[in-house]
């Protein structure tokens, strides 16, 4: 695809979620995203390495002592100064001020590990089997200033084994996400461009 999104994956830890998008990147020749950025508030996230080796740009700047908008401003700059035009939330472990989402308003997505609007938040898989709910899953939504609250673009369910952990589950729900994670940005950053984005 000759005009491909540009696309920031923002993570905090190991970088499972973004290497799924950048091997989706360069198994497709017709893709409809680059990864133009991979930016941490965490300088020694595991994942930033990972990035690194696969010849992606990197940012990362320690949130500690900064104001969430002050934080907020620092990223905003850089995305700005990449052509940034999608952001993809892999394992971003920190809430984004209300002056930044509103700003890159439907240009944010997220992958959460439950079947929202269930469990939104975190201990997503152990509130799922305490209930007795019989699946759990993923479900990449858009992000709005409320938390894990925006509109749903695609989800994956995972049946709840007996005697499951939370543990045991996480790690199913989590291969469910590296597959529909890079189906979901793909297929937004489609309607994004035949809708003039």
């Amino acid at each position: 695809m000759a005009d491909r999104v540009r696309v920031a994956v923002l993570i905090s830890g190991r970088g499972s979620n973004m290497l799924a998008l950048a091997e989706h990147r360069r198994r497709d020749p017709d893709r409809a995203y680059d990864i133009a950025l991979v930016a941490s508030n965490v300088p020694e996230a595991r994942g930033l390495v990972l990035a690194r080796r696969l010849g992606l740009p990197t940012w990362a700047v320690s949130h500690k002592g900064l104001e969430r908008e002050a934080f907020d401003r620092l990223l905003d700059a850089e995305l700005k100064r990449r052509d940034v035009e999608l952001i993809a939330l892999a394992g971003y472990m920190r809430l984004l001020s209300s002056e930044f989402v509103t700003a890159w308003a439907g240009r944010i997505l997220n992958v959460h590990p439950s079947l929202l609007p269930l469990y939104k938040g975190l201990d997503t898989h152990q509130r799922a089997i305490l209930a007795g709910d019989a699946f759990s899953g993923c479900s990449v939504h858009v992000v709005t200033p409320d938390l894990d609250d925006g509109p749903v673009v695609a989800q994956a369910k995972v049946r709840i084994r007996p005697r499951e952990t939370a543990e045991t589950l996480a790690a199913r729900v989590l291969e469910e996400e590296h597959r529909l994670y890079p189906e979901a940005l793909e297929d937004y950053c489609r309607a994004l461009r035949e809708a003039g984005g």
